[in-house]
């Protein structure tokens, strides 16, 4: 499998919890979504795919990791699109994915979304869902909870009792749990929900432990005892910024850490909460932290997805 990213990633304290910099991965794109992609474009090209087709909010994170890795590995990459509420941050990612080549086609809503999906997907395509979460991406998550296993011996930090990450796709969370199962640590995966509905978000989660944990040889119902929710964080909802997710973005901050309001600043106040009652806290940084001066104009049609 070919490698996008250097590890392991640094672990760093930052007041009375520590942080797993995920956003330092590699010079071209950080965040969570680099793990994911090694092995689907791994597996993109052993099926000699020419072209990458994928799914996302319109400012989607997932959508400008693919856009930059695929066309650093020759893919053609479309998405389909979704609108979202505006923010500069959602726009220039958006803005990014195009200069990098991305043929974005827009779904009138999320009902719509898979059957455009089905229509690109053909026989040169290969799909990277939602996310990057299937059961090969999310081992990508596996192989982070042994690393991080590797540094805790080595004395980067002591056993957490918790580990902090947003919750959208659910594969992040639910690799994390099965390779904590897999390393022998004792602790949780807290996923903080940053969309709704609840329900489903935390069912897809679990969904993606018992489709993964087998392919890593962990029984997946001591990987499910791993995984915890926080529904407390999310507000009005996915991409709507709140009180306490500012608060966090500042307090970030003072630490030389950089967060977004749709995902990371949710994670990171429910980080805080529990490293300030006791816990040992590990927030994972799941955002990128690369600069990103390429940016293409942003056409009306596009402009229009940002309500």
């Amino acid at each position: 499998m070919f490698r996008l990213g250097t590890y392991p990633t640094p672990i760093e304290p930052a007041g009375n919890l520590w942080i797993k910099r995920d956003d330092q991965i590699a010079p071209a794109y950080g965040g969570n979504k680099v793990r994911k992609l090694e092995r689907l474009l791994d597996d993109a090209r052993r099926r000699d795919a020419k072209r990458l087709v994928t799914i996302g909010a319109a400012g989607s994170h997932q959508i400008v990791a693919t856009a930059i890795y695929g066309a650093a590995q020759r893919f053609e990459v479309e998405a389909v699109v979704v609108a979202q509420p505006a923010s500069d941050h959602a726009k220039k990612n958006l803005r990014v994915a195009l200069a990098h080549g991305l043929r974005p086609i827009v779904a009138t809503s999320w009902a719509a979304a898979p059957s455009l999906v089905t229509s690109l997907v053909r026989r040169d395509a290969y799909l990277i869902p939602l996310g990057g979460s299937n059961a090969l991406g999310t081992l990508g998550f596996v192989d982070a909870a042994k690393e991080l296993a590797a540094q805790i011996e080595a004395g980067a930090m002591p056993e957490p009792d918790v580990i902090v990450v947003p919750l959208g796709s659910g594969g992040t969370a639910a690799g994390l749990a099965i390779g904590l199962e897999a390393a022998g640590l004792r602790a949780r995966v807290a996923g903080v929900a940053i969309s709704s509905p609840l329900r489903l978000v935390e069912e897809l989660a679990r969904r993606m432990v018992r489709k993964t944990a087998p392919l890593a040889g962990v029984d997946a119902r001591r990987a499910l005892e791993r995984l915890v929710f926080d529904r407390r964080w999310l507000g009005r909802g996915y991409g709507y910024s709140t009180r306490d997710a500012e608060r966090a973005i500042a307090e970030a901050a003072r630490h030389g850490l950089t967060l977004d309001a749709t995902y990371t600043a949710k994670a990171y106040a429910a980080a805080l909460e529990r490293a300030n009652e006791g816990a040992r806290v590990l927030y994972w940084h799941t955002l990128s932290s690369a600069p990103l001066d390429d940016a293409a104009p942003l056409p009306a049609d596009l402009e229009r997805l940002f309500r």
